[in-house]
């Protein structure tokens, strides 16, 4: 584990754009050397998306960092074990950050998370944010105080492109919680595909990313994982307004590699 040095804090966030397809673009152009960058990962689908374009773009993704709540010992809002993060990261081959934190103190333990490895060598984070200017903001100022860049590969572009994007790549994933006002018990548990997209289309006022919290998912599946995620058994709950799904088993699968 490197000790933590002090950065020049200087850099600004990276926002990064694009009007093509991922597996034609390059979305650092100019990042001809590989940078080593952390990705904040909460298992669902955007930072899962977020760090595959990083790693497309010449990244080398050194840590994933992921938060949990100290009193339930499960990820914010999508309401998953810290068990189940260290299996994604397990099937990912990408080492794991992970902190118990407060809703009081969330920054200064985010921050101590990173701290734990941060060298000169790490040069990002990067970031699943896609419109909410506030979570843009403290992104930002988080890696200011840091001295590293905010990287968002997914900002200001259409949350339907985003979804299609990540599907498309040969992502897989679930919905694993939903605010109960907005989106019932049947959306929970749904698998992340076309019918999803074509059926979230039809309601009002609904991100069809759930950039608003409307829902949140678990990716099991996709390019960068050396294995897959089979959900056993899990059952549906419901808790403080929200549904969630409580994963009781699971396991780690060889991928079915087609020549």
């Amino acid at each position: 584990m490197r000790d933590y040095q002090k950065i020049e804090k200087n850099k600004k966030v990276v926002l990064l754009e694009t009007k093509r397809e991922p597996s034609s673009i390059n979305y650092f152009g100019s990042n001809k050397n590989m940078k080593e960058v952390i990705a904040s990962w909460s298992g669902g689908k955007d930072s899962c998306l977020a760090t595959y374009r990083a790693l497309q773009g010449g990244y080398k993704v050194s840590y994933l960092a992921n938060t949990i709540s100290k009193e339930y010992g499960r990820v914010r809002f999508h309401g998953l074990e810290d068990k189940v993060i260290q299996m994604q990261a397990q099937a990912l081959g990408i080492p794991l950050l992970q902190k118990e934190t407060t809703a009081e103190e969330y920054e200064k333990e985010f921050k101590a998370n990173i701290k734990r490895v941060i060298s000169d060598d790490i040069n990002g984070i990067v970031f699943g944010d896609i419109h909410l200017r506030s979570c843009l903001a403290w992104a930002n100022k988080v890696c200011k105080d840091l001295g590293v860049e905010a990287i968002e590969p997914l900002w200001g572009q259409e949350p339907e492109k985003i979804f299609l994007d990540f599907i498309k790549s040969g992502f897989k994933a679930v919905v694993v919680s939903t605010q109960a006002d907005l989106l019932g018990k049947e959306w929970v548990g749904r698998k992340l595909d076309k019918l999803f997209l074509k059926d979230i289309k039809c309601l009002n006022n609904i991100d069809i990313c759930g950039e608003n919290g409307e829902y949140h998912s678990l990716v099991v599946d996709g390019p960068i994982f050396k294995k897959k995620i089979d959900i056993k058994e899990a059952r549906k709950t419901l808790r403080a307004g929200y549904w969630f799904l409580d994963i009781r088993d699971y396991q780690l699968s060889k991928k079915n590699i087609r020549r």
